[in-house]
């Protein structure tokens, strides 16, 4: 879900890794919603994409759902 947003928003990865002051490697991860990013990271993203507490739910239910697959 990140990532769609991130390409409706019209950002790279590297520019939202410097927006977010996070290494490259770090932001891949958040993209492929392997690993949750720390709260102060997520509450960027969704000060950034206007994420609704729903999406915020989906996402992370997301990341939890594919760490325990």
């Amino acid at each position: 879900m990140i990532k769609e947003k991130r390409n409706q928003f019209g950002y790279t990865q590297e520019e939202m890794a410097g927006i977010l002051e996070i290494s490259l490697r770090q932001y891949v991860r958040i993209d492929k919603e392997t690993c949750l990013p720390r709260s102060d990271i997520l509450d960027k993203l969704i000060s950034i994409f206007h994420l609704s507490n729903e999406e915020i739910g989906i996402y992370v239910k997301t990341v939890l759902y594919k760490k325990i697959s």
